[in-house]
């Protein structure tokens, strides 16, 4: 068997940067057991297994070196981008086009912008963000990055790490300082099973700037087999709600620097939206296709 296979690199629009997601952009006949052989195979992050179902509706399934997972933002972006640039999805010279997206958290809408027939920028609809509360185990949670509880919080005051899910659950850690969020020494063999434990796909450390509304993030998620990723979709799109409903973030959008610490540079630009209380939240960005080919099994 024979399938065409991608390389892309998300929240980027230059490659190398960014995170790589693998793509294979017609899944139809493959087994999910040979799905997992080839995103072991490809060795990144995620690996997302499309099949088209109707015109601008997808069904993607995700799979880490390591097992599958519900959803996986760079991995969609990464995906719908190569669906519009590969002619999957229709372009459109300029303006905005609607995909609906299947997934293992329920369909998604994704908006792909084009300019001059070429895909620009995708932006995709997250889960309903929820949260899970605090995390009661903080004093093991630093331990695990080798944090003091001084380290915890934004600007001056204090902040809590929590549970937040815009599809994955993942506990956001606020790091006062750049500084020591970029120092941090990770023992990924306790974080790992501190996250089993909690039933949380990792960790989403960060620095937030009020002043600014930016914030710089590091995502660690050993459970699923990633120790870190240079881009996260989902635990972006948590950390903009944890930031708005705590009343850091008084505006409606942020910007997320990631990746730096991998020498890999990202930008992930997230919007909220509240609605009677309800929160909607999307997170977006670019991508560059840097690796095409066929996958034999």
């Amino acid at each position: 068997m024979e399938v065409n296979i991608f390389q892309v690199d998300a929240f980027t629009n230059e490659p190398f940067g960014g995170n790589p997601a693998g793509v294979v952009t017609n899944s139809k006949g493959i087994s999910s057991d040979q799905m997992q052989k080839i995103a072991n195979e490809m060795n990144l992050s995620e690996t997302a297994f499309v099949r088209q179902l109707d015109d601008c509706y997808f069904k993607i399934r995700y799979f880490t070196p390591l097992c599958e997972v519900d959803l996986c933002g760079h991995a969609t972006i990464a995906a719908v981008h190569t669906l519009a640039n590969k002619g999957y999805i229709k372009p459109i010279e300029n303006g905005g086009k609607i995909a609906n997206i299947e997934t293992g958290v329920g369909t998604i809408k994704v908006e792909i912008q084009f300019k001059n027939y070429s895909p620009v920028n995708v932006i995709m609809n997250q889960a309903t963000p929820k949260s899970a509360g605090p995390v009661d185990e903080l004093k093991e949670l630093l331990e695990c990055f080798d944090l003091e509880t001084d380290d915890i919080g934004i600007g001056n005051g204090a902040a809590i790490p929590e549970i937040i899910s815009t599809g994955l659950p993942d506990i956001m850690l606020p790091v006062n300082s750049k500084k020591s969020l970029m120092n941090m020494k990770v023992d990924f063999c306790r974080l790992r099973d501190l996250s089993n434990r909690l039933g949380v796909t990792g960790v989403h450390a960060f620095h937030y700037e009020e002043d600014q509304e930016v914030a710089y993030a590091r995502n660690f998620g050993p459970a699923v087999g990633i120790d870190e990723e240079a881009a996260t979709g989902t635990a972006n799109g948590a950390l903009i709600y944890y930031l708005r409903k705590n009343g850091y973030l008084s505006g409606d959008s942020l910007v997320v620097h990631q990746g730096e610490s991998l020498n890999r540079p990202s930008m992930i630009n997230c919007y909220i939206e509240e609605n009677d209380g309800r929160y909607s939240v999307k997170v977006g960005g670019s991508a560059a296709i840097v690796l095409e080919g066929i996958i034999k099994f």
